[in-house]
């Protein structure tokens, strides 16, 4: 087969010819739009799902949340393991799926069994999806600092959670921008208890007046003339005072019991679960950019940085962004490199060649298969979805010197039959065109077919190394 497919070949020169430009264009399209990044997505699919609820205990988590929610994911079609883990009011599932399924499919399928497990959760308890990335998928970190220091950690943390959060949640292939760090400030009720038994109140009954007073209620439509006005009754709080104004209750001679009477408010932080430093300059607030999974992560950071820089110019004066983490500086660094080493290869390729075949365009048909067949490299990789990373390009520069190794032996198998030609010919220097043609042609049958047999042995042996990888994902 492999002797009939050079025949071939060699009888049509001009189309192998126009295969061989058209390839050629192929794979450079191919190379100026595959998605660079440092290192390759190894994650399998998974999708995560969170729960919280503040104030419970991990043993409470566990038995009430973690452990109604990873029963009911063990019948997801297409799970291969369900992990949970419980912590202090919170609750994380991970449900895993065999390689190469769809991740939206995956998440389709369990946001349809959620359904079926909120009923089995504690009233109030309402789980949510991950975002639709890996853990491969931080691309870029930054802080919020304010050196002059008249904004506090809370105002930096609102600053992050209010307006720089949702604005870079609006760029492309952003999957989700994470908080760490910082200070959430919340009103705070510090009830008294020696006031709430004197006047027989109970926490509920505390809590239940909060939230009553806290909001606004519609009302009727009162008519007057040909218009109509619409009753509402809004009474969102804000200030101290509006919080210290609550009637709880109504004591026996009918008078209101407040809420400053029974407690004191006060505007304080939260509890916190971590802090973020940066350079051992005290604390400041940082964000985590997270990228759609099997998105450009060199594309996606340029975007990010773009409308950073755009925020910027909002914030109030003193604040400033500063990078922590960008990995396009990596994902650079990692493919100059490689791209330096492979042309490093390409020129030790060509004076090997030169030196041992002595013969310039001889070496060069060694050498221009070499590019040839890493853009055809590069035209599969786009077709499956593979990122040019540091072990693709690797890939490929090993894959070069045996690559070449089959070329050279075709062209010196050539050259022998040339001399021996020379040989049978002593007053002739060169032969005719079609004579030529014939010797390349048994030239070539002689070892092409060994050639063939000896890069598919070693395409086999890589074999092992792809499976065994598909498993352990």
């Amino acid at each position: 087969m492999i002797a009939r497919l050079i025949r071939w070949s060699i009888a049509n020169r001009g189309l192998v010819l126009l295969a061989a430009v058209a390839l050629a264009i192929a794979g450079t399209i191919s190379l100026l739009r595959i998605p660079l990044d440092a290192i390759p997505d190894l994650s399998p699919t998974e999708v995560i799902i969170k729960t919280s609820w503040p104030g419970q205990s991990p043993q409470i988590v566990q038995d009430q949340v973690t452990y109604p929610l990873t029963t009911t994911m063990l019948a997801v079609p297409g799970a291969t393991a369900v992990r949970g883990n419980s912590f202090f009011g919170d609750s994380f599932v991970y449900v895993i799926f065999a390689d190469g399924t769809d991740l939206y499919w995956a998440r389709n399928q369990v946001v349809d069994y959620l359904s079926e497990a909120v009923s089995k959760l504690p009233s109030g308890v309402n789980p949510v999806i991950g975002p639709d990335a890996t853990g491969a998928g931080w691309i870029y970190k930054y802080a919020l600092i304010d050196r002059t220091g008249k904004h506090d950690l809370g105002q930096l943390t609102a600053l992050q959670n209010w307006f720089l959060r949702y604005r870079l949640k609006t760029v492309p292939n952003v999957s989700e921008v994470a908080t760490i760090g910082g200070m959430d400030n919340a009103w705070q009720i510090v009830l008294d208890p020696q006031a709430l038994a004197a006047r027989g109140l109970t926490v509920k009954q505390v809590e239940g007046a909060i939230k009553a007073a806290n909001g606004a209620t519609g009302g009727s439509v009162i008519e007057q003339g040909e218009a109509e006005m619409m009753v509402t009754s809004v009474g969102y709080l804000q200030t101290r005072e509006d919080f210290a104004r609550i009637p709880v209750a109504t004591s026996k001679n009918g008078t209101p019991i407040l809420l400053r009477e029974i407690a004191r408010i006060r505007r304080a932080p939260t509890a916190r679960r971590g802090i973020a430093e940066l350079d051992g300059q005290g604390e400041v607030v940082g964000g985590i950019v997270i990228m759609r999974h099997g998105k450009n992560a060199l594309e996606t950071i340029k975007a990010v940085k773009a409308r950073l820089a755009e925020l910027q110019k909002s914030l109030p004066p003193g604040v400033k962004i500063v990078t922590t983490y960008d990995r396009s500086k990596l994902i650079h660094r990692a493919v100059t490199n490689i791209g330096e080493k492979l042309i490093e290869e390409f020129i030790i390729v060509a004076l090997v060649c030169l030196l041992f075949l002595g013969h310039l365009r001889s070496s060069l048909v060694a050498i221009i298969t070499l590019p040839l067949g890493i853009l055809t490299a590069f035209l599969i990789m786009d077709a499956q979805g593979v990122s040019a990373n540091l072990m693709s390009l690797a890939g490929i520069a090993i894959a070069i010197g045996e690559m070449v190794d089959a070329a050279v032996v075709m062209i010196e198998n050539t050259h022998k039959h040339l001399e021996s030609w020379r040989d049978t010919h002593p007053g002739q220097r060169e032969p005719g065109p079609a004579e030529r043609w014939k010797l390349v042609t048994q030239a070539m049958i002689e070892v092409g077919p060994a050639c063939f047999v000896s890069l598919l042995v070693i395409t086999f042996s890589f074999v092992p190394v792809f499976a065994l990888g598909g498993e352990e994902g």
